[in-house]
């Protein structure tokens, strides 16, 4: 049952993602005189693709609780990562917001043209001068008014033990002093590990938006707020995370 679950939705995402991208190249070409934030084509672009995990396989359900919770204006939205799968959740929230990504996925054709287009971040992990331009990236998009999503883990944590989080979701927060949303993604790494490439034929997938949190004050410990969320985490997944040295 996986190997032709795994087929069918390949299948499904080679056939409609040319359809998604002229769609796509269609409503950025009318929309960007007038939405420089490319929202309208962020829109289009997630709902299309939230399809994959909503109604490409008849059983996989995918629920996105909270979204009342999300606030207005910009704040820094961080999620725990488990597999390719999570982001694919994560557009359900219909919610306007610019994510870093590993830098690979902008060579991908196709959907690394997107996402230079809708103003997405990109990062090379473990390398200084890329952390620090995607900080001050993150931190002009938060100042401009717009919402950005980080995995505060950096990878995917798709074991018995959570991956200690970054400090750079929280630091930005306390810089641009906007409220910090914890989201909660659950169900992604039963669905397929990592970055695949098979997929279960059964799996219920489940996203919870947690109530906003005031960013750190100015003289606060950013590090100290890392480890309070890295506390709550692991009391929502039921997943510790590894002592802190």
């Amino acid at each position: 049952m996986r190997g032709l679950t795994t087929a069918w939705f390949w299948l499904v995402v080679a056939l409609t993602l040319p359809v998604c991208f002229c769609l796509a190249v269609g409503v950025l070409l009318v929309t960007a005189p007038f939405d420089r934030r490319r929202r309208a084509l962020h829109h289009v672009v997630t709902f299309w693709c939230h399809q994959y995990l909503r109604a490409c396989w008849p059983l996989w359900r995918v629920r996105v609780e909270g979204r009342e919770l999300l606030p207005k204006g910009p704040c820094v939205l961080i999620a725990n990562h488990q597999s390719m799968a999570d982001i694919l959740a994560l557009m359900g929230l219909r919610y306007p917001f610019k994510f870093v990504s590993k830098a690979s996925l902008f060579d991908i054709p196709f959907i690394g043209w997107l996402m230079r287009r809708m103003h997405y971040v990109a990062i090379e992990r473990g390398k200084l001068p890329s952390t620090k331009e995607m900080l001050a990236r993150c931190e002009a998009l938060l100042r401009a008014g717009e919402p950005v999503l980080i995995f505060p883990e950096g990878t995917y944590a798709s074991g018995p033990q959570r991956i200690r989080f970054k400090r750079g979701a929280f630091t930005l927060a306390q810089t641009c002093q906007v409220p910090l949303v914890p989201i909660v993604v659950q169900g992604t790494s039963e669905l397929v590990f990592e970055d695949g490439p098979t997929f279960a034929a059964r799996s219920d997938v489940r996203v919870t938006v947690m109530p906003p949190m005031p960013p750190p004050g100015p003289t606060d410990s950013d590090e100290a707020f890392a480890r309070t969320l890295e506390r709550h985490y692991a009391e929502w997944l039921g997943q510790p995370f590894p002592p802190h040295p």
